[in-house]
């Protein structure tokens, strides 16, 4: 009996990792693939056709703007709000850190439209103020960039809580008794310990900004040359079967976000001591 044990846990070990690796590849590597081979299918044309095209381009220059824009928001704010929650205990704590996995299980169809009643035009709460003042967010970038913060809002808070979380207080409470300006006890003690959190956070949140869909189709209009987005770009060539050039604007985008996270997989054991 006991030497059957160690061959049936060995078994399940293997059944276990053949099921998960299959999951995977099926649902991620497998896709994935199809599309870099099909964006590939008649050699560079597909990848040539839409850096060629303007409006192409442009939309992967907006695409990429408003995901820097959304990042550093996000990052801006993920570190502000994960040492709020961590190193301080007020009255609604826990309600900011529920509301806070929000954008992770609302639809982004739901984000779109709720920003449009709160920001467009005549009948959205602050449209008429904002177009007063020459101002104009819903179909147009600003909206845009709201859409995409708001859907990658948690992705930096999520990685940097845990982490703050784990490494407590004792060094910051030392740097502050030796007379460290709270300024410095960040720079020097809180932000070198977080570091890889809020890397890996930006990774997922650039990754996401650039893979947001359902929120910039509703606030950002669809204009061709000027809120026209990868991702809607993507949806327009499928639609007008126009397969090179979705599959060739889908591998790109793909590709930035897989690399991301693969560099920062390779760097990241490297760099942080266990």
């Amino acid at each position: 009996m006991a030497s059957r044990r160690p061959r049936t846990r060995g078994r399940g070990r293997w059944v276990a990792r053949a099921v998960v690796t299959a999951y995977l590849v099926l649902l991620v590597a497998w896709p994935l693939w199809l599309v870099a081979q099909h964006t590939f299918d008649g050699g560079l044309e597909n990848l040539r056709g839409i850096l060629d095209d303007p409006d192409v381009a442009h939309a992967l220059r907006l695409t990429v703007g408003v995901a820097i824009v959304s990042v550093v928001l996000n990052t801006v704010f993920g570190v502000g709000i994960s040492l709020l929650i961590v190193r301080y205990r007020f009255p609604g704590r826990r309600l900011l850190n529920a509301l806070l996995d929000v954008p992770l299980s609302v639809s982004p169809i739901v984000v779109g439209l709720a920003l449009v009643l709160v920001y467009g035009g005549r009948s959205g709460w602050f449209g008429p103020g904002l177009e007063d003042a020459g101002l104009q967010v819903i179909f147009a970038t600003p909206g845009i960039v709201l859409a995409t913060t708001f859907v990658a809002l948690p992705l930096v808070i999520r990685e940097v809580v845990p982490v703050l979380e784990e490494i407590g207080t004792e060094q910051e409470q030392a740097a502050q008794s030796l007379g460290a300006t709270a300024g410095q006890t960040f720079r020097r003690i809180t932000l070198p310990a977080i570091k890889w959190g809020v890397t890996y956070g930006v990774v997922l949140s650039l990754a996401r900004s650039l893979g947001e869909f359902g929120a910039v189709k509703v606030v950002s209009g669809n204009v061709l040359g000027q809120t026209r987005t990868a991702t809607l770009v993507v949806e327009e060539k499928y639609l007008n079967f126009d397969q090179g050039g979705a599959y060739a604007t889908a591998f790109l985008l793909a590709l930035v976000a897989v690399a991301c996270i693969v560099v920062v997989s390779i760097i990241r054991p490297k760099e942080e001591p266990r």
